[in-house]
């Protein structure tokens, strides 16, 4: 439980930090040797920096305020920013804070996903998008399971926050990638009928 609340912690700093360099998750491990830490973004030049300093710095800062014992940071880029759910939900709260309406970034973030190859997507925004009641508006098409195995091992899922003069939006995206094959995939095989003609003369030809 710790260590979930403690990773947590360092995930939203990283989001707040490293919102620059378009990023996109982390992974924690423990090693012998202390803890690797594999940044995801979509420009790691920026999460490096000049020579190494800005990623020195960060080790610095993570060794410091969240007490992780010799951090060695690791950093990988994203190759397809579209497939991930935190850098589309980010995209998302950054546009409805420059003034964008909601509707128009929910569908242009949702095609923006499809087009990048993805089997399905739902984005949710919610909060006081109209009137002074809160309430969502949920966009959704394609292959989405909510259930399974399908659902635990391929879909992926973000939150973000805008932050509107009106008060607090959410947003939660999430994103089927396209994957080889579904473990409820129903595979049908159409037998090729032969016309009556071609069954007539292979049955006259066996006659003769």
């Amino acid at each position: 439980m710790r260590d979930a609340v403690k990773r947590a912690e360092v995930d939203e700093f990283l989001a707040k930090e490293l919102e620059r360099a378009g990023y996109a998750g982390v992974d924690i491990t423990r090693t012998p040797l202390g803890t690797r830490i594999t940044v995801y973004a979509m420009r790691p030049g920026l999460v490096i920096g000049r020579r190494g300093q800005s990623i020195r710095e960060l080790t610095k800062t993570l060794e410091e305020k969240f007490g992780l014992e010799n951090p060695q940071i690791a950093v990988a880029e994203v190759e397809v920013p579209e497939l991930d759910p935190n850098i589309m939900a980010h995209r998302i709260a950054a546009a409805l804070e420059r003034g964008v309406h909601f509707r128009r970034v929910g569908f242009w973030a949702l095609n923006r996903i499809m087009s990048a190859g993805a089997f399905g997507a739902e984005i949710i925004i919610s909060g006081k998008l109209t009137t002074e009641r809160a309430r969502y508006e949920k966009y959704k098409t394609g292959y989405l399971p909510k259930a399974g195995e399908p659902a635990q091992k391929y879909l992926r899922e973000a939150v973000a926050h805008a932050k509107l003069k009106q008060g607090i939006h959410g947003v939660k995206v999430r994103i089927m990638p396209p994957v080889k094959e579904f473990p409820d995939t129903v595979t049908v095989t159409v037998k090729e009928e032969k016309p009556p003609s071609e069954e007539v003369e292979e049955y006259a030809t066996a006659e003769g």
